[in-house]
């Protein structure tokens, strides 16, 4: 994807509300996709001072809670999907550093979408991690289509 392609996705994702009820039914509707397709994720739907929605599926690691942990920092912190962060800074040969960051505690990999909400802004973030990171991605990106399909 390109930089374009990550804004009108983002354009996309906008939801009209959110609220714990929203994370519960967001958080389960990748629990499920992942269930049905026997994926070994940990799914994390958090704001920045709040955990809404965690949740190691069968064969996830603990180091899957950590990139998840690291991969929604950085979308909190560039305000973007955390794959989106990555294809930004690579374009402008910059790296977290450059801005201050330790990979400690950020990771600029797929994975990480920001939950907005129409006239608000980004409120939260959903998280996949256990894919390869375009997978993480895609899986976030289909999971907040369909709860605004539903």
């Amino acid at each position: 994807m390109d930089i374009a392609e990550f804004e009108a996705e983002a354009a996309r994702l906008i939801l009209p509300e959110f609220t714990e009820e929203t994370a519960l039914r967001l958080g389960l509707t990748v629990v499920n996709i992942a269930k049905l397709e026997k994926l070994a994720i940990v799914v994390d739907i958090r704001t920045q001072d709040r955990c809404l929605f965690h949740c190691a599926l069968p064969g996830a690691t603990p180091l899957n809670d950590n990139w998840a942990r690291r991969k929604s920092n950085t979308a909190f912190a560039f305000r973007k999907a955390s794959f989106h962060a990555q294809h930004a800074m690579k374009a402008k040969g910059e790296d977290l550093a450059k801005h201050g960051l330790s990979t400690d505690d950020y990771a600029p990999q797929g994975g990480a979408v920001p939950i907005a909400v129409r006239g608000a802004g980004m409120v939260a973030c959903l998280t996949v991690s256990g894919l390869a990171q375009a997978e993480d991605h895609a899986l976030a990106v289909r999971a907040i289509e369909t709860l605004l399909g539903a």
